[in-house]
């Protein structure tokens, strides 16, 4: 009886967690568009708690000009760390005002905050090395459209 109850417990909870990794694998990102050294380029937008929460995690890959803009709905020291995420990245935190405070690399599964320097409203990932084959770099301004809420 305690064999059999114990098993249906296992069961279940296997089964609940493969319905959160489903539902988090299945979430839509809104797109948001940014420009920044006359090049535009179309961004997976993180504009909720959830969706930032999520991030690129459980993502084998990106594309080349793939990414994700973190929106943390008021400016302030942000951090961000690799739980769950498989691909190198950078990220790129940008102020209220569009100029770019760093460019950090993170590494795949590292479980330590990487800090921006000061207060930021965005952060931006991509591949890491993307953003200096781009020639975008710390003090460049990105312009964001004012009229995506977060």
């Amino acid at each position: 009886m305690f064999t059999l109850r114990l098993t249906s417990l296992v069961f279940i909870l296997a089964f609940v967690s493969s319905l959160t990794f489903a539902n988090q694998a299945d979430s839509v990102f809104p797109e948001i568009q940014v420009k920044v050294r006359q090049q535009v380029f179309a961004l997976e937008y993180a504009n909720n708690f959830e969706l930032r929460a999520q991030g690129l995690m459980h993502r084998e890959e990106l594309c080349n000009n793939c990414g994700m803009l973190f929106n943390f709905e008021q400016s302030r020291r942000a951090g961000m760390w690799m739980k769950n995420t498989l691909i190198p990245l950078d990220v790129a935190f940008i102020r209220a005002d569009g100029k770019i405070t760093d460019i950090k690399a993170m590494q795949p599964h590292d479980l330590t905050t990487t800090s921006s320097s000061e207060q930021v409203l965005y952060g931006w990932e991509m591949n890491q090395g993307w953003f200096a084959k781009h020639q975008i770099k710390v003090g460049d301004t990105v312009v964001i459209p004012l009229n995506i809420k977060p």
